[in-house]
């Protein structure tokens, strides 16, 4: 028995270490470039005249990026101003593209920036939304088990930091159009999205039931 004592307790810290999650920061480009354009979107898109592009995280907003590998996707985001492949929302603003996490489809999660420094992920909540990118997500490459996992332990470690009140996919981000938190000015500036799709919002909103999010609006 005594003997056996010292393997279990080691078979419970292995069995301990491989469920826990660690973040891996891995930050994108955020010079004064970027933060000069990031508070002119505050500015021009919200009305909020801000000294640094600090935000007060309200909600999660869950993505996928239609780019197949971690590298190309973090190259898409890492620029501090929007390269000319995104011509449906250059006229609006300068600033890039991107997000405060990315999950690689092993799961591995990346902070690409702090947690509350405000992102270009979502429009009309970028003010008050930490946003969670996983990679890939076309039909060749739906997201995986491992990126769920990883998606479902983010969400959990993050309502435990912040006053975090909604989980939302990117597709239903214009559900808050009349809602308090909307802030866009432009009655014309939307786009149309899927992302990361029901059935992985299903999963997740199921497995973090017990966090008590607020409904979507109607």
């Amino acid at each position: 028995m005594k003997c056996f004592l010292p393997l279990l307790v080691l078979g419970l810290l292995v069995v301990s270490c491989s469920t826990t999650k660690t973040i891996v920061d891995k930050p994108i480009i955020f010079n004064e470039e970027r933060e000069i354009l990031t508070l002119e979107y505050l500015s021009k898109r919200y009305g909020l005249e801000k000294d640094d592009p600090t935000i007060v995280p309200k909600m999660i907003v869950l993505h996928w990026t239609v780019i197949p590998t971690l590298e190309k996707s973090f190259e898409a985001f890492n620029n501090p101003s929007l390269p000319n492949w995104r011509p449906d929302i250059k006229d609006v603003s300068g600033l890039n593209v991107s997000s405060q996490f990315m999950v690689d489809r092993d799961g591995t999660i990346y902070r690409l920036m702090p947690e509350t420094t405000m992102a270009r992920h979502v429009i009309g909540l970028n003010h008050c939304a930490i946003g969670v990118e996983n990679v890939g997500g076309d039909r060749d490459q739906p997201l995986t088990k491992a990126q769920l996992k990883s998606n479902i332990w983010l969400v959990r470690y993050l309502k435990e930091k912040y006053p975090i009140e909604y989980l939302i996919g990117h597709y239903e981000y214009t559900r808050f159009e009349d809602h308090p938190l909307w802030l866009e000015k432009d009655d014309g500036y939307r786009t149309k999205k899927t992302d990361p799709g029901t059935a992985f919002m299903r999963r997740v909103r199921k497995a973090v039931n017990d966090l008590n999010f607020k409904d979507i609006p109607e």
